[in-house]
């Protein structure tokens, strides 16, 4: 190589590095902010009134204990509407336990097997409205935990003016196993602060699974669940139609806890793989950028170029060591700001930030994505092709189809 070529590897190396352990140090500082907003939280000037509706297919790990924290909230009026797709659904026994033992509680269950468009979980939800009493409507996955301030937390957060939806942040619980703690260290320590830099930048023009709560008026304003079923982020689609009608979507001053199991390395690939095609498909150059967050992978690359370029062993692993250090101050402030648990060892962050990497690229070799006993194509804009399903032999309206939405990683 000649002097020119071996400085403009250099130069590509640093900068590379440059930005993403920019990114990483951005994110630390909106992970401290976010946790300041924890902390002076203030208590609503009023209680409106709250419906949750809690759609469930399947048995979730700590089905129960998760179902009980949504009963049990510090809160003067509010309703949960269990709802199932299938007569026959083995979480159904659970659910009428849970009712049976919370009777001064306003709590039903709600069994509806009719269709309503393709996405089985927006049927369930359409079936489940029928019920609602109150003027905010909450839903929120069946693998999320929460503690008795959650209500307050969101119906705090819709005292602001002109705010049509309401969504919450989630960390990872791993329940066991090397591949749930995977999972759990990339909502942790990718995913929410990624939500929170898309916050600072942008604006928040999405809802998360974990909670998407919402005026009735503005829900009926665009249309209600039904504009919603043909499309597998649902949670991403319902914020941007409110945010298209001038609404605003805001984050509240809570973190919800999100139960993750992955049984093996093969489910969480596709799992994984799921959430970044479905992401790509809604927002394609937001998508496009996320290779930023990839530090460590950058890093190496970056080393290697720049080992290349002038053949110092220094420069290269120091290269690395600012990516690794940058990586573990994001860990930190997670852990000290907002009292998130490590799910895993310290040197497991090399291995998860290459898997992510992984993954990313994997997600623009195609638009197929597994759910538990089929195959759907997501077509651009997040519609769900139902020409390009590949049904196994169980219904659509499996676990994760039904009682989750999609786009909890956005």
């Amino acid at each position: 190589m000649n002097l020119e070529t071996d400085a403009l590897l250099v130069v590509f190396a640093l900068l590379a590095t440059g930005v993403s352990v920019g990114y990483l140090l951005f994110a630390s500082s909106r992970v401290k902010a976010f946790g300041r907003e924890m902390r002076s939280r203030a208590v609503a000037d009023r209680a409106p009134g709250i419906t949750v509706l809690k759609p469930i297919c399947g048995l979730d790990p700590e089905l129960e204990r998760n179902l009980l924290s949504f009963c049990d909230q510090d809160y003067p009026d509010y309703q949960v509407v269990f709802g199932t797709v299938d007569r026959c659904d083995p979480a159904i026994p659970i659910i009428e336990r849970v009712i049976a033992c919370r009777p001064d509680r306003d709590l039903r269950l709600v069994v509806d097997e009719r269709p309503a468009g393709a996405n089985p979980k927006i049927a369930n939800l359409t079936h489940m409205y029928r019920e609602a009493k109150h003027e905010i409507i909450a839903i929120s996955d069946s693998d999320m935990h929460v503690g008795p301030d959650y209500l307050a937390a969101v119906a705090g957060a819709f005292e602001h003016g002109g705010v049509g939806g309401v969504t919450c942040l989630y960390s990872g619980r791993s329940v066991g196993g090397l591949p749930s703690a995977l999972g759990a260290m990339f909502i942790n320590e990718w995913f929410l602060p990624s939500v929170l830099v898309a916050r600072s930048v942008q604006g928040l023009g999405f809802c998360l699974g974990a909670t998407m709560a919402v005026r009735r008026e503005a829900l009926e304003s665009v249309g209600g669940f039904e504009t919603l079923s043909a499309y597998l982020a649902d949670d991403y689609m319902l914020g941007r139609l409110l945010t298209e009608r001038g609404l605003e979507i805001r984050l509240a001053p809570y973190v919800v806890e999100n139960v993750v199991q992955e049984p093996d390395y093969r489910s969480l690939w596709l799992h994984e793989l799921r959430w970044a095609r479905t992401i790509r498909s809604v927002r394609p150059r937001g998508f496009a950028f996320c290779f930023v967050t990839d530090t460590i992978p950058i890093s190496l690359l970056s080393a290697g170029l720049l080992y290349w370029a002038s053949g110092s062993v220094m420069a290269a692993l120091g290269v690395v060591a600012v990516a690794v250090a940058a990586r573990l101050w994001l860990r930190r402030e997670l852990r000290t700001e907002l009292g998130l648990r490590e799910p895993a060892s310290v040197w497991l962050v090399p291995v998860r930030d290459c898997w992510t990497a992984g993954v990313r690229a994997a997600s623009f070799l195609g638009h197929n994505v597994h759910w538990r006993h089929q195959q759907l194509v997501v077509s651009v804009g997040g519609e769900i092709d139902n020409k390009g399903a590949r049904r196994g032999n169980h219904r659509i309206g499996a676990r994760d189809q039904a009682g989750h939405g999609d786009l909890k990683q956005t």
